[in-house]
């Protein structure tokens, strides 16, 4: 019943469902104790009467923040890193508040989905005002785009599962991002004028493992409808 509060195994069970089968309690222990994390965080905005969307909203708020913040003189980059690293934990928990509190939906999913997106382009917009090209941002958000893009429609076109769990997943979009914006904070530490040459190397990071995972998706892609006939 929708609001109901479920359990830990209730809800790894639920959780699996809904991500292709993978189940979080076989998952490495970083992973696992990460989505443990979720799930508690989750389960407390639950009780507090919380909802995902709520959730959700502040997540993308916080990702706008990012590149209003990123050029503030000495502490941009970090703080630019530290509101990713907040909007990551609510990506994690909006969609654990649904689950744990048996709220799930697909319009809850969509709205995931566009925010995530909104998201990402707040933080490459970040990286193009620290010096990134460009282009090569532009190239990063498109690839991981079509990364997200081709997965939906595959699904549309009878793919039962998630296909492969690629290196250019959202996960690692969002590490890219801290600790090339932590890095670049770093730097800029020694000499102002290596950040944009540390971000651009971010940006090229992402836009390369967005490529690989684009390519990786698509082969498994390929496999899995020619097999569904």
């Amino acid at each position: 019943m929708a609001g109901t509060q479920l359990n830990w195994d209730q809800y790894a069970t639920a959780w699996a469902r809904l991500h292709g089968g993978f189940d979080p309690r076989a998952a490495a222990p970083v992973v696992r104790a990460w989505l443990r994390f979720a799930y508690h965080l989750g389960y407390v905005l639950g009780r507090l009467r919380v909802g995902p969307t709520p959730v959700t909203v502040f997540g993308v708020l916080l990702c706008v923040c990012v590149p209003l913040l990123v050029g503030r003189p000495g502490d941009g980059p970090f703080l630019g890193a530290l509101f990713v690293l907040l909007a990551g934990v609510a990506d994690s928990v909006d969609g654990a508040v649904a689950v744990a509190t048996n709220r799930t939906t697909r319009l809850g999913y969509v709205y995931d989905s566009i925010a995530d997106r909104l998201g990402e382009v707040a933080w490459l917009i970040a990286f193009w005002l620290l010096g990134a090209p460009g282009a090569l941002v532009a190239a990063a958000g498109a690839l991981s785009w079509l990364h997200e893009y081709v997965r939906a429609r595959a699904v549309a076109a009878g793919m039962r599962e998630i296909g492969a769990v690629t290196v250019g997943e959202r996960p690692t979009r969002v590490c890219v991002a801290l600790v090339g914006l932590l890095v670049a904070g770093l730097t800029g530490l020694i000499d102002v004028d290596l950040i944009a040459g540390t971000i651009t190397m971010a940006a090229a990071v992402w836009a390369l493992l967005a490529g690989f995972g684009l390519g990786q998706l698509l082969s498994t892609v390929r496999r899995a409808l020619i097999d569904a006939g």
